[in-house]
C-alpha cells in the first residue's frame, strides 16, 4: 500500500477514528486503526467491539491495500506535521512497518495484520430516515446532561430515542434521566422514521455522533433496529450497539399539575445560581429559592463554609414558596435555555419541578427538589 494525503484531510479522518478507540486495552488490535486505499479513497476504520466508526478520505493511491497502526501514535504524528504538508504512507506488506513521510519528517510504525481486525456484523436495519443535523443536534445537546452515570443502572446510561405522540402528532423524541433530573426534547418526525424501534443510545455514542452534526446544511442518514443504530454522513459512518435494557416509563415523573408559574432570565438565574453556591458544600451543593410576590431569594447556608444570598426581580403571582435544589442540576438546566427567559412549573416544597423555555413544550426538563 502507499498513498499520498494532504495533513489537513488527514488529521480529520484521523481524529475521528481515534477518539472512538480507548485508551487501556487487553486486546493489542483494538488500540489499532484500519486503513484501506483503494481507487482514489481511503478509508479508516476504528472500533472498540461496540462503535464502529469508518472514515472516508480523498487521496492519491499509488498501490492499493491496507494495514493496521496504533491510532493515538498515527494521531499524535499527524497533530505534530506541519499545516499543508503532504503525508506519505507506505506499507509494503513484508517488514509489518507502516512508513510515514512529510518533508523531512520520517516515521516507521509497528503494525499488526489487517485480518486480526474485527469489523462490526453488518445489521439489516429496519427503519431508514434521513434528519438534518442541526436537528439530531438540538435532541442530542439538550438531552445528554442528563444521561445517568451510575453503572448498575446501565438501562440510563444513554439517550432513549423513540418515536412518541405529542399534541400535534408524531414527534422524534430524545429523553435521558439519572433519577435526580430528566429531559425530554421532540423535533418534527422526520419522513420514514415512524417505524422506528425505541432504542437507548449509550453516551459514549451520542459524544462521537456530535462530531458529525457542526454543519447546519448536512443531512444524516439515520438507520435502526433492535441492537444497533447507525448514522452516516458522505464522509463519515458511524455504527453502535445499542442498550440492552427497557427504558423506564418517563412520562409517570413528568409533573402534569403543576401550577405556580416562576418566570425568570435563564442567564441571570444561571449567574446568580452560580454566585450562591460558591460557598455551598461540595457534598451537598444545596440552594434555597424562596419564592414571594415577584421576587426571589436564593440563598445558601453552609455551617463550615459561610452564607450567602442574592435577591432576583421575576414574575411570579403565586403564595409564598421555599424549595431546595442541587445548584449543579439547576445549572446545567438553566444553560439549556435558548430564549431569554425561563418558565419553572412548581406544586410544592417536596413535588418535582418542571422547566421549559417560555412556552414552548418541545423541550422540557424535570428536576427533583432537596431538602435545605
Amino acid at each position: 500500500m502507499k498513498i499520498s494525503i494532504e495533513r489537513g484531510t488527514l488529521l480529520k479522518a484521523v481524529s475521528q477514528a481515534q477518539s472512538v478507540v480507548e485508551r487501556r486495552n487487553t486486546i493489542p488490535i483494538l488500540a489499532n486503526v484500519l486503513i484501506e486505499a483503494e481507487g482514489d479513497t481511503v478509508q479508516f476504520r476504528a472500533t472498540d467491539l461496540d462503535i464502529e466508526v469508518v472514515d472516508k478520505a480523498a487521496a492519491q493511491v499509488e498501490r492499493a491495500g491496507a494495514t493496521t497502526v496504533s491510532a493515538n501514535t498515527l494521531h499524535e504524528i499527524v497533530r505534530k506535521l506541519p499545516d499543508g504538508a503532504l503525508v506519505t504512507l507506505t506499507d509494503d506488506g513484508t517488514s509489518g512497518r507502516l512508513t510515514v513521510e512529510a518533508g523531512r519528517s520520517n516515521f516507521s510504525l509497528a503494525t499488526l495484520p489487517k485480518e486480526d481486525f474485527p469489523v462490526m456484523a453488518s445489521s439489516e436495519y429496519a427503519c431508514n430516515f434521513t434528519a438534518n443535523a442541526a436537528q439530531l443536534r438540538r435532541l442530542f445537546d439538550k438531552s445528554k446532561f442528563a444521561i445517568s452515570t451510575e453503572e448498575t443502572r446501565y438501562y440510563l446510561n444513554g439517550v432513549y430515542m423513540h418515536v412518541s405522540d405529542a399534541d400535534g402528532g408524531k414527534v422524534l423524541r430524545c429523553v435521558a434521566t439519572d433519577g435526580h433530573r430528566l429531559a425530554r426534547i421532540d423535533s418534527d418526525l422526520p419522513d420514514g422514521a415512524s417505524d422506528m424501534p425505541g432504542v437507548i443510545v449509550p453516551r459514549k455514542t451520542v459524544g462521537e455522533l456530535r462530531k458529525l452534526l457542526d454543519d447546519d446544511e448536512m443531512d444524516i442518514a439515520v438507520s435502526v433496529s433492535e441492537t444497533k443504530v447507525r448514522f452516516a454522513t458522505p464522509d463519515i459512518t458511524l455504527t453502535s450497539k445499542v442498550i440492552d435494557g427497557t427504558f423506564p416509563d418517563y412520562t409517570r415523573v413528568i409533573p402534569a399539575g403543576n401550577t405556580r408559574r416562576l418566570e425568570v432570565d435563564a442567564s441571570e438565574f444561571a449567574q446568580a445560581v452560580d454566585r450562591v453556591a460558591t460557598v455551598s458544600s461540595e457534598r451537598s451543593r444545596a440552594v434555597k429559592l424562596a419564592l414571594d410576590e415577584d421576587r426571589l431569594i436564593l440563598s445558601v447556608n453552609a455551617p463550615d463554609s459561610g452564607a450567602a444570598e442574592e435577591e432576583l426581580a421575576v414574575a411570579y403571582g403565586d403564595e409564598r414558596l421555599e424549595i431546595g435544589f442541587n445548584a449543579k442540576y439547576l445549572l446545567e438546566i438553566a444553560s439549556q435555555v435558548d430564549r431569554e427567559n425561563a418558565v419553572f412549573m412548581f406544586n410544592s416544597a417536596g413535588d418535582p419541578t418542571l422547566m421549559r423555555e417560555g412556552n414552548d413544550t418541545t423541550a422540557v426538563y424535570v428536576v427533583m427538589p432537596m431538602r435545605v
